[in-house]
């Protein structure tokens, strides 16, 4: 599959498996994914590549999913957020910092992280068409 056009994920997720799930998951879909384990390596990415979609767990080492998501407002304003987490508790800080932000709770089916995912990119992908 060419991913020639295909809207560009940048995934930050500290859970290798998880990461790999979910790499390979958006890859099938058709979508262009880089992928990291950490926010602080995916500040480099944002500097340098244009991304759809950052879509980041939020408790992760050194730098958090939230925080990722303001640098990446700043960085990359058009890029949409979604985040993935495992903590109810979490789920209600990122509504309130970030509001625009989809939250999907782990787990998740691979099928249902597509269908949001395409979601949240919909209106970006239209225009392309």
């Amino acid at each position: 599959m060419s991913h020639f056009n295909a809207p560009r994920i940048l995934l930050a997720e500290d859970d290798e498996a998880m990461r790999t799930y979910i790499s390979r998951a958006l890859e099938n879909a058709g979508y262009a994914v880089d992928s990291v384990d950490r926010g602080t390596a995916a500040i480099p990415l944002l500097e340098q590549t244009t991304y759809d979609l950052l879509l980041s767990d939020i408790v992760m080492p050194e730098m958090d999913g939230i925080e990722l998501a303001q640098r990446c407002n700043e960085l990359q304003p058009t890029t949409k957020v979604m985040f993935i987490t495992g903590f109810a508790a979490v789920t209600l800080k990122a509504n309130r910092e970030q509001p625009h932000a989809k939250v999907l709770s782990k787990p998740f089916h691979l099928r249902d992280l597509a269908l949001e995912v395409e979601r949240v990119l919909e209106d970006r992908i239209s225009v392309r068409q």
